[in-house]
């Protein structure tokens, strides 16, 4: 009897093990007919013996949507779950995850600068093809830039177990799903070439965010964080810096996909108009007084939606937040 429901068992293992493989092969095939094949050179990056086929995550799109899905079931089951339960401190966890995240980003950044250098990258305009070695170099950069949006899912998990639930907004949730992806197809399509700029200022916003996000955590630095208006003015200019620079390539084409560089810049536009709303309801509606008054000394600080507003992350979040 125990072999007899073993094999039903494994049966049905087979059974929808072939339904998901049908079903990766229908999403796959689908994205194909979408933005083209990937095994293209003139879409991708590679040449035959160095693609971006067999990298972790890449070859179907299903780990990339099931990860999300997971992420937002988290949200809603994680608020139900803490409903009824105190709020976690964490504060060694988000020191050491903050100190992780600015480190990663460290090196995404160094990395970016010396392989966009010594492919001798065209900061106007760069296509897929020119640069050989450095080209690959920069996709196994933008890959780690890819998999840390998968990291920075934990923001949000963080304020859902210290019930930060104020800071879950759309803006947040929409952040951070689109990133992750979006830069799934990035690494598909476009691994290399004018995609570098993007994550090469991003990164180094992230090193000066996070590290103010892990300072953030321990009281004695707190009289030390006056300029967490300045780094919400970064964020902006890095938003209109990185529009400007693939608005660049449309007016100067070099070969790299005109259709990516429009849905880039309508992407970051949606973005900037965002962040313009934060911005202009957390420091041009509020009086300087009362903002002073919020937020005084000595207390927990309120650090920001991660990468595009910034109110607060990983659940740190001044106490009249919740």
């Amino acid at each position: 009897m125990l072999i007899v429901c073993l094999q039903i068992f494994e049966g049905l293992l087979l059974e929808k093990r072939e339904q998901l493989i049908a079903f990766d092969n229908e999403v796959n095939a689908f994205l194909d007919n979408m933005f083209g094949p990937r095994g293209d050179n003139l879409t991708v990056c590679f040449f035959s013996d160095a693609r971006v086929r067999g990298w972790l995550m890449l070859d179907s799109y299903l780990p990339t949507f099931f990860l999300t899905v997971t992420y937002l079931l988290s949200i809603w089951l994680g608020n139900k779950y803490m409903k009824n339960r105190p709020a976690l401190s964490l504060r060694g966890i988000l020191i050491f995850y903050n100190l992780g995240i600015t480190l990663l980003s460290l090196y995404m950044l160094v990395e970016l600068v010396l392989a966009t250098w010594e492919g001798g990258y065209n900061l106007q305009c760069q296509n897929l093809v020119s640069a050989g070695e450095a080209d690959i170099r920069v996709a196994r950069v933008l890959w780690w830039y890819y998999f840390s949006k998968l990291i920075e899912f934990m923001d949000t998990i963080f304020f859902v177990l210290r019930k930060k639930t104020s800071q879950i907004t759309f803006l947040h949730v929409y952040h951070h799903t689109s990133m992750f992806n979006i830069w799934w197809c990035v690494l598909n399509w476009i691994p290399c070439g004018q995609s570098f700029f993007g994550p090469t200022l991003n990164s180094f916003i992230h090193i000066l965010m996070y590290s103010y996000y892990g300072l953030s955590v321990i009281p004695s630095m707190h009289k030390y964080l006056w300029w967490k208006k300045y780094l919400t003015q970064a964020q902006l200019i890095q938003f209109v810096l990185t529009i400007s620079h693939t608005l660049s390539a449309v007016v100067i084409p070099c070969g790299f996909p005109f259709g990516c560089l429009i849905f880039q810049s309508s992407y970051m536009l949606t973005l900037v108009i965002l962040f313009l709303n934060f911005y202009v309801q957390t420091y041009r509606k509020k009086p300087l007084r009362q903002d002073t008054k919020e937020n005084p000394t000595g207390k927990e600080i309120t650090n920001g939606f991660p990468k595009v507003h910034f109110i607060a992350t990983n659940g740190i979040g001044n106490k009249k937040a919740q």
